[in-house]
């Protein structure tokens, strides 16, 4: 609002702002209200309403990749599915709003257009626009934590393919899904081969005369019931959920890092393990090697999960075509491909994944002066080098995003509450003179993690160093025990 005298806005203050009403802000107000009870906070989220990724994304069969024992939360067990639809998610996010009384504290269609560090004030200036009135705000806090997910909700990547204007049907991007896209009876061609084609294929063919998954190369693909024989048992015994919620994060998790290190040290074996599940489905006659064997290292880039199989099954089937090529242009009626076959569909899915961002897109200044994120160094994956005050959530990659963001919480709640013991109000992560001269790395290295979303964006991220604390390794088995043990004052976090 502003001063109706000077017409100038009047700001509101809290000690803390949580941008993003996802898993990751949702989960860090919880944190925040449980640990440091005192602090005053509000979580500005862009939407309608909550949930991030599972509110904005409504496209057939839209699923989690990732097991709810742990992409959960630790406090609020999980009881259905391991694999759970969108809904599913949001109603467990909305449990957790409403038992933890966060919902006063959120507010909606509220967009962050610049964000200004003040030296002077020691505090942020958030300009903010409401997005159902066109009202511009102000608030001010002490502490900004960033948890608005790391991709652009409003517009998901497509590459700029030849000829794309000549197609006469109609072409849709998973992320935008239209509400009135009608594909009964349909010819649909999903371009692309990640876990959103994954999804959206099996969910759609039974609806359509005929849905085919054009991919440029193959990608993993991890079929596995979706129940888990150990967590039925203990239920059937009337273990407390809480009791089997923490039973399954465990057992998942080391079942999970012992995949993850088979796949750098024997990474036959685990491509073995695969493609014999693959066939196990599609039969002997099938080209698992052509449409299922990619040519990177498992775990390089994402395993997607197919619960029961169900991708498979509508391959087996015959509703489900694989095409393993590239594009050479659209034409009129669908795209024809570089061996010179063309593929006819009236409607066109480009599952084609996300476009990086970087804060939220928002504009970050200090005293007035832009700040170039991607020329900041790390600290440890939480804070970055020279910004004062300020945290932002990037989850795992190959665990859980939650993993990380849970561990991030427990360090912020950490860092306010010794910042009060100090008697001081700003924290700046600095790298010392020593060190001004060391390697800068990508935050995640290709050689690593190499999906096209993260090497599309890398030129957006922050760097990291060579050594603790300005390495990030993206590792929960690594940073569960290195993260809480992070000495508050050591020399690289500076306080006044």
């Amino acid at each position: 609002m502003s001063n109706p005298t000077t017409g100038t806005l009047v700001a509101e203050h809290f000690d803390v702002l949580i941008v993003g009403a996802g898993i990751s802000g949702i989960g860090g107000a919880y944190h925040l209200q449980q640990r440091c009870p005192t602090k005053s906070f509000v979580l500005l989220e862009t939407k309608e309403t909550f949930g991030g990724t599972w509110a904005q994304h409504t496209y057939p069969g839209i699923r989690s990749d990732s097991d709810l024992y742990t992409f959960g939360y630790s406090f609020k067990p999980w009881t259905g599915p391991p694999i759970a639809a969108a809904g599913e998610i949001l109603t467990y996010l909305n449990e957790v709003i409403d038992e933890n009384d966060l919902r006063r504290h959120i507010r909606y269609q509220h967009t962050i257009v610049g964000a200004d560090w003040s030296s002077a004030a020691k505090h942020w200036v958030l300009d903010v626009e409401r997005s159902d009135t066109g009202e511009m705000l102000r608030f001010t806090c002490g502490f900004l934590w960033m948890c608005a997910g790391y991709y652009r909700h409003s517009e998901g990547y497509t590459p700029d393919w030849p000829g794309i204007d000549q197609y006469l049907g109609r072409i849709v991007h998973p992320q935008t899904w239209p509400n009135d896209l009608d594909y009964m009876g349909k010819r649909v061609l999903v371009i692309g081969s990640g876990a959103t084609a994954a999804t959206i294929i099996p969910a759609m063919a039974d609806d359509c005369e005929q849905i085919t998954m054009l991919q440029r190369s193959p990608t993993y693909f991890y079929p596995r019931p979706n129940s888990d024989e150990l967590a039925d048992t203990l239920r059937e015994l009337e273990i407390p959920d809480q009791w089997v919620h923490e039973i399954m994060r465990r057992k998942i998790l080391r079942e999970g890092h012992i995949v993850h290190q088979l796949s750098a040290e024997h990474p036959d074996l685990v491509i073995n393990e695969l493609l014999t599940a693959a066939r196990g489905y599609l039969g002997d006659d099938f080209d698992i090697d052509t449409h299922f064997r990619p040519s990177y290292r498992p775990w390089t880039q994402r395993i997607a999960v197919v619960p029961d199989g169900d991708l498979f099954k509508g391959i087996r089937s015959g509703k489900v075509d694989v095409v393993t090529d590239q594009i050479d242009t659209f034409t009129e009626k669908g795209v024809k491909l570089v061996s010179g076959t063309e593929l006819e569909a009236d409607i066109i899915v480009t599952a084609t994944g996300f476009n990086l961002n970087a804060l939220g897109d928002a504009e970050m200044t200090l005293d007035g002066q832009p700040i170039d994120y991607a020329d900041s160094v790390t600290y440890r994956g939480i804070m970055f080098s020279g910004i004062p005050n300020m945290s932002s959530v990037f989850g795992y990659l190959r665990t859980s995003w939650t993993m990380r963001a849970d561990l991030i919480s427990g360090f912020v709640c950490r860092l306010l509450n010794h910042m009060d013991e100090l008697g001081v109000t700003v924290c700046t992560p600095t790298i010392a003179e020593a060190d001004d001269d060391m390697e800068r790395k990508p935050y995640i290295p290709p050689d690593e993690f190499n999906p096209g979303y993260m090497i599309r964006g890398r030129d957006l991220m922050p760097k990291q160093g060579p050594h603790a604390p300005w390495a990030a390794t993206n590792d929960y088995y690594l940073e569960k025990d290195e993260i809480p043990a992070i000495d508050l004052d050591e020399p690289e976090l500076q306080y006044r």
